[in-house]
């Protein structure tokens, strides 16, 4: 029988694999702020770090960053077969599996998350923008799963901020996240 690894070791390994890359969670909390700022006036930059660091725990985002992670830089050993290789390597345009992995871990928190997401893709803003354009490094999956994991932190901030617009208590604001983070 398999033993399985514990989630523990899975998501201490996306944060490093996030770190070793040159992506912090202040990168992430940073495009957070500037989306949702907009629509919520008193927001701190410490609410869109924390909603940042949060969304790091739902096991969908740290496979999809650990499997990602992974291409790109097997990608840059130029370990990868052809044509992959080259696909990878060039973040060619009709590629789409490096967006189809990230959308594939914002569905946990709603459209809002799917349209952001998009959006994020198509604009590359802050480290997004950044890892587009490092070269000669490889990150044809890291600068969308960054944008999946900004997209989902704004996505939660939005449904928490309309649960207290709603008046609801924070302990069921609480209980209503945890449930959110199975999976």
């Amino acid at each position: 029988m398999k033993i399985p690894v514990h989630c523990e070791v899975i998501e201490q390994a996306a944060r490093e694999k996030l770190k070793e890359r040159g992506v912090t969670i202040e990168d992430i909390a940073k495009i957070v702020y500037d989306l949702q700022l907009p629509y919520n006036s008193e927001l701190t930059f410490e609410e869109c770090y924390e909603s940042a660091d949060a969304v790091l725990l739902k096991r969908e985002i740290q496979h999809a960053v650990l499997v990602g992670i992974e291409l790109d830089v097997l990608a840059e050993k130029k370990q990868l077969s052809e044509p992959l290789q080259s696909l990878i390597e060039s973040d060619e345009g009709l590629f789409g599996v490096d967006e189809t992995i990230a959308l594939g871990s914002v569905f946990g928190f709603g459209s809002i998350a799917v349209t952001t997401f998009g959006y994020l893709d198509k604009q590359k803003v802050g480290i997004i923008h950044e890892l587009d354009n490092r070269k000669p490094e490889i990150h044809t999956f890291l600068d969308d799963l960054v944008a999946s994991i900004a997209a989902s932190a704004a996505a939660r901030l939005a449904h928490r901020l309309r649960d207290k617009q709603e008046n609801r208590r924070l302990e069921d604001i609480k209980k209503r996240e945890d449930e959110e983070l199975i999976g």
